[in-house]
């Protein structure tokens, strides 16, 4: 993908082939404990990831249902969304929608409400994968609510909506800090809520980088400087 912080300007497409050897490479050779998914695209893709994490078995699988860029533009044709649904989201142990992310998968209307949130959250539970983060940054809401649904129960986070335009790779950002911290804990609560954290002090900090003249990224390294 050729990308900046003004939008997407073209897209070579992977062949799936190419895709499964990459997958084989490692899961042959490398202990998994942890594996996020991001942009897929097209439906062939989806159905290779999809067979190679059902033949190696593949645990503490995230994905993240990426479908727009932040721009904007188109990241997953829409014959793209029904085999992710059938076919990957039955194997994996947490998505990480966003509300239109979340509507496209359900085929309904964007929700408006926490509590419509509330109701898609729980829809997409039950199509089969292990746990759902509902992201609510969409909602006109100070507090930019989410909602984890895992079979356990649900539970809702908050955070201070932080005013910056730098918000590029938010999502992106956020599931692999779930998938990258999920290791260390025994529970989705406990690695959402330090995800978060995490993730607010990276966008607090966003605005001391100077990158681009569009959408910035978040500061990934404000830790360190």
């Amino acid at each position: 993908m050729a990308q900046n912080t003004r939008g997407v300007q073209s897209v070579y497409r992977i062949e799936p082939d190419f895709v499964a050897a990459q997958l084989d490479s490692v899961f042959s050779d490398v202990r998994i404990d942890t594996t996020k998914i991001g942009m897929l695209a097209e439906t062939d893709i989806v159905e290779a990831v999809a067979e190679r994490l059902q033949r190696y078995q593949i645990q503490n699988v995230v994905l993240d249902t990426v479908m727009l860029a932040k721009s904007g533009d188109p990241m997953l044709s829409p014959s793209a969304v029904a085999t992710l649904r059938s076919r990957l989201l039955p194997q994996v142990s947490l998505i990480t929608p966003n509300l239109p992310e979340a509507a496209a998968l359900l085929d309904a209307p964007h929700a408006r409400t926490e509590q419509e949130m509330l109701e898609q959250g729980r829809s997409l539970l039950a199509m089969g994968c292990g746990a759902v983060l509902m992201k609510g940054g969409h909602l006109d809401d100070e507090q930019s609510p989410d909602w984890l649904f895992t079979r356990e129960g649900e539970q809702r986070f908050t955070a201070p909506r932080i005013m910056t335009k730098n918000t590029h790779g938010t999502g992106c950002t956020l599931s692999a800090a779930l998938a990258a911290l999920r290791p260390r804990h025994t529970n989705w609560a406990d690695t959402v809520q330090e995800a978060k954290s995490w993730l607010s002090s990276a966008l607090a900090q966003a605005d001391t980088l100077e990158v681009g003249h569009g959408i910035g990224p978040v500061h990934h390294f404000h830790a360190w400087w």
